[in-house]
Protein backbone atom coordinates (compact mmCIF):
# COMPACT_ATOMS: atom_id res chain seq x y z
CA UNK A 1 0.00 0.00 0.00
CA UNK A 2 1.11 3.56 -0.64
CA UNK A 3 3.21 4.87 2.26
CA UNK A 4 3.83 8.37 3.60
CA UNK A 5 7.50 7.97 2.68
CA UNK A 6 6.42 7.70 -0.97
CA UNK A 7 4.64 11.05 -0.69
CA UNK A 8 7.70 12.60 0.96
CA UNK A 9 9.92 11.32 -1.87
CA UNK A 10 7.50 12.78 -4.40
CA UNK A 11 7.55 16.13 -2.60
CA UNK A 12 11.33 16.21 -2.94
CA UNK A 13 11.10 15.42 -6.68
CA UNK A 14 8.56 18.13 -7.47
CA UNK A 15 10.05 20.82 -5.23
CA UNK A 16 10.92 23.89 -7.26
CA UNK A 17 9.05 22.54 -10.30
CA UNK A 18 5.43 22.27 -9.17
CA UNK A 19 3.83 25.36 -7.65
CA UNK A 20 3.15 25.40 -3.93
CA UNK A 21 -0.41 26.54 -4.41
CA UNK A 22 -2.09 28.95 -1.97
CA UNK A 23 -4.71 28.09 0.62
CA UNK A 24 -7.65 30.45 0.15
CA UNK A 25 -10.34 31.45 2.64
CA UNK A 26 -13.63 33.34 2.43
CA UNK A 27 -15.55 34.81 5.34
CA UNK A 28 -18.68 34.76 3.21
CA UNK A 29 -18.23 31.04 2.50
CA UNK A 30 -17.64 30.30 6.19
CA UNK A 31 -20.83 32.11 7.14
CA UNK A 32 -22.80 30.40 4.37
CA UNK A 33 -21.69 26.91 5.38
CA UNK A 34 -21.30 27.28 9.15
CA UNK A 35 -17.71 26.07 9.23
CA UNK A 36 -14.18 27.33 8.54
CA UNK A 37 -13.15 26.39 5.02
CA UNK A 38 -9.60 26.20 3.71
CA UNK A 39 -9.42 25.85 -0.07
CA UNK A 40 -6.27 24.37 -1.63
CA UNK A 41 -6.20 26.15 -5.01
CA UNK A 42 -4.85 23.52 -7.40
CA UNK A 43 -6.52 25.39 -10.25
CA UNK A 44 -3.41 27.60 -9.93
CA UNK A 45 -1.05 24.63 -10.32
CA UNK A 46 1.09 24.26 -13.45
CA UNK A 47 -1.11 23.19 -16.39
CA UNK A 48 -4.09 24.16 -14.26
CA UNK A 49 -4.66 21.11 -12.06
CA UNK A 50 -3.28 18.90 -9.29
CA UNK A 51 -2.47 16.26 -11.92
CA UNK A 52 0.90 17.91 -12.60
CA UNK A 53 2.12 16.65 -9.24
CA UNK A 54 1.59 12.98 -10.07
CA UNK A 55 2.51 13.28 -13.73
CA UNK A 56 5.83 14.95 -12.99
CA UNK A 57 6.69 12.57 -10.16
CA UNK A 58 5.98 9.55 -12.37
CA UNK A 59 8.11 10.76 -15.29
CA UNK A 60 10.91 11.90 -12.99
CA UNK A 61 10.97 8.51 -11.24
CA UNK A 62 11.82 6.74 -14.51
CA UNK A 63 15.42 6.03 -15.46
CA UNK A 64 17.09 7.99 -18.27
CA UNK A 65 16.88 4.90 -20.48
CA UNK A 66 13.17 4.49 -19.79
CA UNK A 67 12.48 8.14 -20.58
CA UNK A 68 14.30 7.82 -23.89
CA UNK A 69 11.75 5.17 -24.90
CA UNK A 70 8.93 7.58 -24.17
CA UNK A 71 5.74 7.50 -22.11
CA UNK A 72 2.12 6.67 -22.87
CA UNK A 73 -0.88 7.84 -20.86
CA UNK A 74 -4.66 7.86 -21.17
CA UNK A 75 -6.85 10.65 -19.85
CA UNK A 76 -9.84 12.88 -20.53
CA UNK A 77 -7.64 15.92 -20.13
CA UNK A 78 -5.78 16.91 -16.99
CA UNK A 79 -3.57 13.83 -16.60
CA UNK A 80 -2.97 14.09 -20.35
CA UNK A 81 -1.67 17.62 -19.97
CA UNK A 82 0.31 16.73 -16.86
CA UNK A 83 2.19 13.86 -18.50
CA UNK A 84 2.68 15.83 -21.71
CA UNK A 85 4.20 18.76 -19.82
CA UNK A 86 6.29 16.53 -17.54
CA UNK A 87 7.61 14.65 -20.58
CA UNK A 88 8.49 17.91 -22.29
CA UNK A 89 10.38 19.10 -19.22
CA UNK A 90 12.38 15.86 -19.28
CA UNK A 91 12.96 15.85 -23.06
CA UNK A 92 10.88 12.71 -23.31
CA UNK A 93 8.44 11.74 -26.11
CA UNK A 94 4.80 11.34 -24.99
CA UNK A 95 1.74 9.73 -26.57
CA UNK A 96 -1.62 10.41 -24.94
CA UNK A 97 -4.89 8.53 -25.54
CA UNK A 98 -7.81 10.98 -25.20
CA UNK A 99 -11.58 10.72 -25.81
CA UNK A 100 -13.05 12.40 -28.87
CA UNK A 101 -15.31 14.51 -26.64
CA UNK A 102 -12.55 15.77 -24.34
CA UNK A 103 -12.72 19.54 -23.86
CA UNK A 104 -11.10 21.28 -26.82
CA UNK A 105 -8.98 23.36 -24.44
CA UNK A 106 -7.46 20.22 -22.92
CA UNK A 107 -6.82 18.62 -26.31
CA UNK A 108 -5.11 21.77 -27.57
CA UNK A 109 -2.99 22.13 -24.45
CA UNK A 110 -1.86 18.49 -24.58
CA UNK A 111 -0.77 18.89 -28.18
CA UNK A 112 0.77 22.25 -27.31
CA UNK A 113 3.08 20.55 -24.81
CA UNK A 114 4.38 18.45 -27.70
CA UNK A 115 2.54 15.17 -27.13
CA UNK A 116 1.07 12.99 -29.85
CA UNK A 117 -2.67 12.56 -29.20
CA UNK A 118 -4.53 9.37 -30.13
CA UNK A 119 -8.31 9.85 -30.17
CA UNK A 120 -10.85 7.21 -29.08
CA UNK A 121 -14.59 6.95 -28.32
CA UNK A 122 -15.02 6.70 -24.55
CA UNK A 123 -18.47 5.12 -24.89
CA UNK A 124 -17.38 2.34 -27.27
CA UNK A 125 -13.64 1.74 -26.86
CA UNK A 126 -11.30 0.73 -24.02
CA UNK A 127 -8.70 3.44 -23.51
CA UNK A 128 -6.47 1.26 -21.33
CA UNK A 129 -6.36 -1.42 -24.02
CA UNK A 130 -5.43 1.16 -26.65
CA UNK A 131 -2.67 2.48 -24.39
CA UNK A 132 -1.30 -0.99 -23.67
CA UNK A 133 -1.11 -1.72 -27.39
CA UNK A 134 0.86 1.50 -27.95
CA UNK A 135 3.24 0.57 -25.14
CA UNK A 136 3.86 -2.84 -26.71
CA UNK A 137 4.39 -1.40 -30.18
CA UNK A 138 6.72 1.39 -29.07
CA UNK A 139 8.47 -0.07 -26.05
CA UNK A 140 7.30 2.96 -24.07
CA UNK A 141 6.37 3.27 -20.40
CA UNK A 142 2.73 3.41 -19.34
CA UNK A 143 1.75 6.10 -16.83
CA UNK A 144 -1.86 5.42 -15.81
CA UNK A 145 -3.92 8.33 -14.46
CA UNK A 146 -4.63 6.97 -10.98
CA UNK A 147 -3.84 3.27 -10.42
CA UNK A 148 -0.08 3.78 -10.22
CA UNK A 149 1.92 4.37 -7.05
CA UNK A 150 4.19 7.18 -8.36
CA UNK A 151 1.11 9.10 -9.53
CA UNK A 152 -0.69 8.52 -6.23
CA UNK A 153 2.37 9.67 -4.29
CA UNK A 154 2.69 12.83 -6.34
CA UNK A 155 -0.97 13.71 -5.87
CA UNK A 156 -0.57 13.23 -2.13
CA UNK A 157 1.82 16.18 -1.95
CA UNK A 158 -1.25 18.43 -2.24
CA UNK A 159 -2.54 17.35 1.18
CA UNK A 160 1.01 17.34 2.56
CA UNK A 161 1.27 21.06 1.77
CA UNK A 162 -2.24 21.83 2.99
CA UNK A 163 -1.66 20.18 6.38
CA UNK A 164 1.70 21.93 6.71
CA UNK A 165 -0.08 25.26 6.21
CA UNK A 166 -3.23 24.42 8.21
CA UNK A 167 -2.28 21.60 10.58
CA UNK A 168 -5.42 21.52 12.73
CA UNK A 169 -8.06 20.50 10.18
CA UNK A 170 -10.97 18.38 11.38
CA UNK A 171 -11.95 17.11 7.92
CA UNK A 172 -10.61 17.04 4.38
CA UNK A 173 -12.75 16.72 1.24
CA UNK A 174 -10.99 15.57 -1.93
CA UNK A 175 -12.53 15.19 -5.38
CA UNK A 176 -12.56 11.56 -6.51
CA UNK A 177 -12.38 9.95 -9.94
CA UNK A 178 -10.19 6.87 -10.12
CA UNK A 179 -8.91 7.46 -6.61
CA UNK A 180 -5.29 8.49 -7.16
CA UNK A 181 -5.78 11.97 -5.71
CA UNK A 182 -7.98 10.82 -2.83
CA UNK A 183 -5.70 7.95 -1.84
CA UNK A 184 -2.51 10.01 -2.01
CA UNK A 185 -4.03 12.87 -0.02
CA UNK A 186 -5.46 10.45 2.52
CA UNK A 187 -2.10 8.81 3.21
CA UNK A 188 -0.47 12.21 3.72
CA UNK A 189 -3.28 13.67 5.82
CA UNK A 190 -3.73 10.66 8.10
CA UNK A 191 0.02 10.47 8.76
CA UNK A 192 0.26 14.14 9.68
CA UNK A 193 -3.03 14.24 11.61
CA UNK A 194 -4.31 10.74 12.47
CA UNK A 195 -7.64 12.01 13.81
CA UNK A 196 -8.59 13.84 10.60
CA UNK A 197 -11.63 12.57 8.70
CA UNK A 198 -11.12 12.31 4.94
CA UNK A 199 -14.01 12.26 2.47
CA UNK A 200 -14.12 11.63 -1.25
CA UNK A 201 -16.39 13.79 -3.43
CA UNK A 202 -18.08 12.37 -6.53
CA UNK A 203 -20.83 13.48 -8.92
CA UNK A 204 -24.10 11.68 -8.17
CA UNK A 205 -24.16 10.14 -11.64
CA UNK A 206 -20.64 8.78 -11.26
CA UNK A 207 -20.70 7.28 -7.76
CA UNK A 208 -18.72 4.11 -8.46
CA UNK A 209 -16.32 4.82 -5.61
CA UNK A 210 -19.12 5.37 -3.11
CA UNK A 211 -20.70 2.09 -4.20
CA UNK A 212 -17.35 0.33 -3.96
CA UNK A 213 -16.58 1.59 -0.46
CA UNK A 214 -19.98 0.55 0.84
CA UNK A 215 -19.93 -2.83 -0.92
CA UNK A 216 -16.40 -3.62 0.25
CA UNK A 217 -15.31 -4.42 -3.30
CA UNK A 218 -14.66 -2.53 -6.52
CA UNK A 219 -17.91 -1.80 -8.36
CA UNK A 220 -17.83 -0.85 -12.05
CA UNK A 221 -20.43 1.40 -13.72
CA UNK A 222 -21.16 2.64 -17.22
CA UNK A 223 -19.40 5.83 -18.30
CA UNK A 224 -21.25 8.45 -16.23
CA UNK A 225 -23.12 11.29 -17.93
CA UNK A 226 -21.95 14.24 -15.86
CA UNK A 227 -20.51 17.68 -16.54
CA UNK A 228 -17.55 16.66 -14.36
CA UNK A 229 -15.51 15.26 -17.27
CA UNK A 230 -12.49 14.61 -15.07
CA UNK A 231 -14.61 12.23 -12.97
CA UNK A 232 -16.15 10.11 -15.72
CA UNK A 233 -14.32 7.05 -14.49
CA UNK A 234 -16.02 3.66 -14.40
CA UNK A 235 -14.21 2.09 -11.45
CA UNK A 236 -11.76 3.01 -8.72
CA UNK A 237 -8.21 1.72 -9.18
CA UNK A 238 -7.00 -1.34 -7.28
CA UNK A 239 -4.11 0.42 -5.50
CA UNK A 240 -6.15 3.52 -4.57
CA UNK A 241 -9.01 1.36 -3.28
CA UNK A 242 -6.68 -0.39 -0.86
CA UNK A 243 -5.98 2.98 0.78
CA UNK A 244 -9.56 4.22 0.52
CA UNK A 245 -10.98 1.10 2.19
CA UNK A 246 -8.51 1.36 5.03
CA UNK A 247 -8.42 5.09 5.72
CA UNK A 248 -11.22 7.12 4.08
CA UNK A 249 -14.20 8.00 6.28
CA UNK A 250 -16.78 8.07 3.47
CA UNK A 251 -17.41 9.08 -0.13
CA UNK A 252 -20.11 11.73 -0.61
CA UNK A 253 -21.88 12.76 -3.80
CA UNK A 254 -23.27 15.96 -5.28
CA UNK A 255 -25.56 16.80 -8.18
CA UNK A 256 -24.32 18.63 -11.25
CA UNK A 257 -26.51 21.74 -10.64
CA UNK A 258 -24.78 22.40 -7.31
CA UNK A 259 -21.39 21.92 -8.99
CA UNK A 260 -22.33 24.83 -11.24
CA UNK A 261 -23.33 26.88 -8.20
CA UNK A 262 -19.94 26.18 -6.61
CA UNK A 263 -18.26 27.34 -9.82
CA UNK A 264 -20.38 30.49 -9.72
CA UNK A 265 -19.55 31.22 -6.07
CA UNK A 266 -15.83 30.72 -6.66
CA UNK A 267 -15.91 33.08 -9.62
CA UNK A 268 -18.18 35.81 -8.26
CA UNK A 269 -17.03 35.89 -4.63
CA UNK A 270 -13.42 34.64 -4.78
CA UNK A 271 -12.43 35.64 -8.35
CA UNK A 272 -11.21 32.18 -9.31
CA UNK A 273 -12.16 29.93 -12.24
CA UNK A 274 -12.90 26.25 -11.67
CA UNK A 275 -13.79 23.51 -14.11
CA UNK A 276 -16.71 21.28 -13.01
CA UNK A 277 -14.51 18.54 -11.54
CA UNK A 278 -12.43 21.24 -9.89
CA UNK A 279 -15.51 22.49 -8.04
CA UNK A 280 -16.84 19.07 -7.05
CA UNK A 281 -15.34 18.96 -3.55
CA UNK A 282 -16.58 22.46 -2.73
CA UNK A 283 -20.03 21.62 -4.08
CA UNK A 284 -20.04 18.46 -1.96
CA UNK A 285 -19.33 20.51 1.15
CA UNK A 286 -22.19 22.84 0.20
CA UNK A 287 -24.59 19.91 -0.20
CA UNK A 288 -23.57 18.22 3.06
CA UNK A 289 -22.79 21.31 5.15
CA UNK A 290 -24.70 20.04 8.20
CA UNK A 291 -22.14 17.22 8.55
CA UNK A 292 -19.32 19.73 8.89
CA UNK A 293 -20.92 22.41 11.08
CA UNK A 294 -18.40 24.09 13.37
CA UNK A 295 -15.43 22.24 11.86
CA UNK A 296 -12.24 23.37 10.17
CA UNK A 297 -12.53 21.80 6.73
CA UNK A 298 -9.91 21.49 3.99
CA UNK A 299 -11.23 21.36 0.42
CA UNK A 300 -9.35 20.67 -2.81
CA UNK A 301 -10.09 22.96 -5.73
CA UNK A 302 -8.62 20.44 -8.10
CA UNK A 303 -8.52 22.20 -11.47
CA UNK A 304 -9.43 25.19 -13.60
CA UNK A 305 -9.09 23.89 -17.16
CA UNK A 306 -12.25 25.08 -18.85
CA UNK A 307 -12.73 27.22 -21.95
CA UNK A 308 -14.45 30.57 -21.67
CA UNK A 309 -17.40 29.53 -23.88
CA UNK A 310 -18.19 26.43 -21.78
CA UNK A 311 -17.69 28.33 -18.53
CA UNK A 312 -20.09 31.08 -19.58
CA UNK A 313 -22.62 28.54 -20.88
CA UNK A 314 -22.67 26.71 -17.55
CA UNK A 315 -22.74 29.79 -15.34
CA UNK A 316 -25.46 31.57 -17.33
CA UNK A 317 -27.61 28.47 -17.80
CA UNK A 318 -27.21 28.45 -21.57
CA UNK A 319 -26.05 24.84 -21.15
CA UNK A 320 -28.83 23.11 -19.26
CA UNK A 321 -27.72 21.00 -16.31
CA UNK A 322 -29.94 18.59 -14.43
Amino acid sequence: MLQFEDVQAAAARIQGVAHRTPVLTSRTLDELLGCEVFLKAENLQRMGAFKFRGGYNAVNALTDEQRQRGVVAFSSGNHAQAVALAARLHGCPATIVMPHDAPALKLAATRGYGAEVVIYDRYKEDRAAIARKLVEERGANLIPPFDYLPVMAGQGTCALELLEDVPDLDSLIVCAGGGGFLSGCTVAAKHLRPEIRVYGAEPERGNDMQQSLRAGRIVSIDVPRTICDGQQTQAVGVNPFEVIQALVTDVLTVGDPLVVEAMRFAFERMKIVLEPSGACALATLMQHKEMFAGQRVGVTLSGGNIGIDRFVALITGAEKVD
